[in-house]
């Protein structure tokens, strides 16, 4: 998928944001510090990963400047409130630079934190593969906890079979 204009971009990545949010929502506030083994990325720290990397690594080189992205620890937001605070927060700065980018700007080249030079639209891309990526390991990690999830699309899988005309 090449993305040529910005608005168009935005609106697609805000219905990504609003699928993560509606994940994000139904974590209960115990589980926040949470891993499935020692060392591992906590359900926290995969929250303030997505948020972190979204304003200090893709929108910094998008900008033209050098990778600021320092980890994804408490240090960043701890409690319940204060992830979900500084998640929305560090997506509104980004949000603010990148409707700042004109159809234009998505065919220059920016540098990323490996010294590759990568087309803008390109990174834009992968900051949304980002976040999917890092999503689907918060379904995996709720799932593990039993904590019921909403179903990224409106129904569940079992939901379609039942609705299937192939049945």
């Amino acid at each position: 998928m090449e993305i040529t204009n910005i608005n168009t971009f935005l609106d697609y990545y805000g219905k990504i944001r609003e699928r993560t949010n509606r994940l994000i929502a139904v974590i209960p506030p115990e589980y926040m510090d949470w891993a499935y083994r020692p060392g591992k990325f906590t359900i926290a720290d995969q929250i303030r990963h997505i948020a972190a990397i979204e304003r200090y690594m893709f929108a910094e080189t998008i900008l033209g400047k050098p990778c600021s992205y320092s980890g994804c620890g408490k240090e960043l937001a701890d409690g319940y409130n204060e992830i979900i605070g500084y998640f929305n927060e560090k997506h509104e700065e980004a949000l603010a630079i990148l409707k700042k980018l004109s159809n234009d700007d998505l065919q220059r080249k920016c540098l990323t934190p490996a010294n590759t030079r990568i087309t803008v639209w390109k990174w834009l891309r992968a900051m949304t593969e980002h976040e999917i990526h890092h999503r689907a390991q918060l379904y995996i990690y709720l799932n593990l906890l039993d904590v019921k999830t909403p179903p990224m699309f409106g129904l569940s899988s079992e939901e379609i079979i039942q609705n299937s005309r192939l049945k």
